[in-house]
């Protein structure tokens, strides 16, 4: 399975960031393998607007089964579930300790945002 986790550095020791369309990288890992790459938001951090459904985009296109989150708003949300990502929000601590969390099922789908669009 290919998760997906928002973070603000690019390794698994990087805090979580709870930030989903601003989060300044997405650490992806293959759970069956354990290989993990980062890709950069960096486009996304400082958008006027629309960064979260850019950034679900980029999700989408990766592949990802799941994305694990602080936070998610609503049209972040339409473009992860219409891409058939599962959202996962709530998630703290470093990449490796929400992906634990997640595996130990701690970490639960959510089936609607957590937050309005533009929050900070």
């Amino acid at each position: 399975m290919k998760v997906v986790v928002t973070s603000m550095g690019e390794t698994l020791d990087s805090q979580v960031d709870l930030r989903f369309g601003r989060a300044a990288f997405f650490v992806v890992v293959d759970t069956e393998t354990d290989e993990f790459k980062s890709l950069d938001n960096k486009v996304n951090v400082n958008a006027m607007q629309g960064a979260g459904v850019q950034a679900a985009e980029t999700v989408v296109r990766e592949g990802a089964n799941v994305i694990i989150t602080g936070h998610c708003g609503p049209r972040a949300h339409m473009t992860l579930s219409a891409g058939g990502v599962k959202i996962v929000v709530g998630a703290s601590g470093t990449v490796e300790e929400a992906l634990k969390r997640f595996k130990e099922g701690e970490l639960k789908e959510t089936s609607s945002p957590d937050v309005e669009g533009h929050w900070v």
